[in-house]
């Protein structure tokens, strides 16, 4: 395990030195929204913040800024806490952000883990890289239900079991999302699920939160490792 960087906790001069030697800065987009009766509307976030952990503890060249916790999440509008900054605003700040850092840093790694945050995410790219500026992006993907279900209760459980209410979990709406898209698309999540959850999140361990944090954190490693690769003839 090698040390772990965090933007926020260094002065300057460390950064300059750190960026000087290579260093790039990983960025984790989250959201604060609703995450059914059971989990904290920082879900997105905290699963974020912990693949740039994973990454900086297996490569010697990261530094993890500060979250940004909030995102386009208006689908989840409806739901008491749900705060989004909308799509044109987070295109907006991802692509201030990326410019500012790569004042600093030549490699600049978004890690996003909030759906809503994918269209403005990419649009926002495009733009810094047009601007050539090296940035990537990475956004966990997993097979199974989309939210507050099975796959982030266990995330939750394994990253912080305490923030965790498995009392008050229950099944949400458990059809497949290509059939609730349309009217989710429409009305937001609250037309297709009182409770915000898509999903059952019944049964979920920590144990498969780990390993699913696992698989996501190899993979990650893998995407960055392909792009921080030296060019070769």
């Amino acid at each position: 395990m090698t040390a772990v960087w965090r933007l926020a906790d260094l002065a300057w001069p460390e950064v300059h030195e750190l960026a000087g030697n290579g260093a790039l800065l990983a960025i984790p987009l989250g959201a604060t929204e609703q995450h059914g009766p059971h989990l904290p509307l920082s879900t997105d976030t905290e699963v974020a913040v912990a693949l740039c952990e994973a990454l900086a503890n297996s490569r010697d060249d990261v530094v993890i800024a500060p979250a940004v916790s909030y995102g386009s999440s208006g689908e989840h509008a409806g739901f008491a806490g749900t705060l989004s900054i909308g799509q044109d605003l987070t295109e907006l700040v991802v692509t201030e952000l990326g410019r500012s850092a790569c004042e600093t840093f030549a490699h600049v790694l978004f890690v996003s883990a909030h759906g809503g945050n994918a269209g403005p995410l990419a649009r926002a790219v495009a733009r810094l890289r047009a601007e050539s500026r090296d940035v990537h992006v990475c956004a966990p993907h997993w097979d199974g239900d989309p939210h507050a279900g099975h796959i982030e209760t266990a995330l939750m459980l394994a990253l912080r079991p305490e923030s965790v209410q498995m009392a008050r979990a229950e099944t949400g709406n458990t059809r497949p999302l290509r059939e609730l898209m349309p009217q989710l698309r429409e009305h937001g999540v609250r037309a297709v699920s009182d409770n915000g959850i898509l999903g059952d999140p019944m049964g979920a361990t920590a144990f498969h939160g780990d390993l699913l944090l696992d698989r996501l954190a190899a993979v990650l490693s893998k995407e960055v490792a392909a792009w921080r690769a030296p060019e070769t003839l």
